[in-house]
């Protein structure tokens, strides 16, 4: 069930957006998108109401919300949104050896569900070449409906998905289609391909980045985990690497899930 009490919450924590991303992660990382045979490469955010206070390191972006919290004093400000993309995106990376992808930020100044499009040929992979966005309220309602997630674990100290990369174009290829196939279905409202699409991404993931889910630090098994849901279920994949929360795509309720609400364009 979704949060009654997420009018209150959000009062708690503050107006400004949470982020999920769906299907195509990585590939918004240039070391990424720059090997892949057939850019652009997709991935898909959703905005979400700040209905619930997320575990911290569970691919939700909220370092950045912390970052966009205290450059903004709580409220996203009335300028356009590349622009706040890019100010939101240096004020969290300025100092990092290993600069967060901006798919945080755009998710989290984008409203409704976006595909971005990732061309190192364009801002050299750091910025979307092209962002496709739906606010259709119809669409919003229906993938709340759909998406059902579960608490698992943040992600352990210790923990670095990149100490082995096995970057092969064709599976970065298939990342890059992931979010093409994400944002179609859920422009369609088609459950069963949305749940193949994040299947894809996770299987993505588990072969480009191997400890990304199978790390000596993280204790549960992520894949056997998502892959019993996958079964039961039309898929499920992770907020992001190393757990955080399983998301699962479903028209049934799942025991032990909560649901999110979208935040789709004001007018």
């Amino acid at each position: 069930m979704k949060n009654k009490g997420g009018a209150f919450v959000s009062k708690v924590l503050g107006s400004i957006p949470n982020r999920l991303q769906l299907a195509g992660g990585w590939i918004d990382q240039p070391f990424v998108s720059r090997l892949n045979p057939k850019p652009p490469g997709s991935m898909v955010v959703v905005q979400i109401e700040p209905t619930f206070r997320p575990m911290i390191r569970s691919g939700v972006a909220s370092s950045t919300r912390i970052v966009a919290m205290e450059i903004w004093n709580g409220k996203i400000p009335k300028r356009p949104p590349d622009e706040l993309v890019r100010e939101l995106y240096h004020a969290e990376n300025t100092y990092k050896a290993e600069p967060s992808g901006s798919q945080d930020m755009v998710g989290m100044i984008y409203p409704g569900v976006s595909r971005l499009d990732y061309d190192i040929a364009v801002e050299g992979g750091v910025f979307p070449a092209h962002i496709e966005s739906c606010n259709a309220p119809r669409v919003a309602r229906w993938l709340e409906k759909v998406l059902h997630l579960i608490p698992i674990e943040s992600r352990p100290e210790g923990y670095n998905p990149l100490i082995q990369r096995n970057l092969d174009p064709k599976w970065i290829a298939r990342l890059g289609q992931s979010g093409k196939d994400c944002f179609n279905a859920i422009v369609k409202m088609d459950a069963d391909a949305l749940g193949k699409a994040l299947n894809l991404s996770l299987k993505c993931w588990d072969t480009l980045f191997p400890r990304s889910m199978r790390h000596d630090v993280i204790t549960l098994d992520l894949m056997g985990l998502a892959q019993a849901y996958q079964r039961q279920y039309h898929g499920a994949t992770f907020s992001g690497p190393g757990g955080g929360y399983l998301i699962v795509v479903s028209d049934k309720p799942v025991p032990g899930s909560f649901q999110v609400e979208i935040r789709t364009a004001r007018k």
